[in-house]
């Protein structure tokens, strides 16, 4: 599966790796939800990192559609709101 963080590049993760990252998924929801900043960007963080460690970068001139697209890093609490669908940012 290839994921995309915004504002950075694509990685690809495996079917496990993605499932694995659904609780960091949750946190970020359960930030946004309770309208906790420092939670939220904490949580973020959180993810993004895990997508790095877990995934294989492409190099930065792939152009491969993405499965999954994340927010950048800086994105505040609004922006990811309205990114959310009802299964997170990670569908699963």
């Amino acid at each position: 599966m290839i994921v995309r963080i915004l504002g950075e590049g694509q990685y690809d993760l495996s079917e496990d790796a993605v499932a694995a990252l659904n609780d960091l998924d949750a946190k970020v929801e359960a930030a946004i939800e309770a309208g906790d900043d420092a939670a939220f960007h904490g949580a973020l963080a959180s993810l993004l990192d895990g997508v790095r460690t877990a995934g294989v970068a492409h190099s930065a001139d792939s152009l491969e559609p993405s499965d999954l697209i994340l927010p950048m890093a800086d994105a505040t609490l609004a922006e990811v709101k309205d990114m959310l669908s009802d299964e997170g940012l990670i569908p699963g």
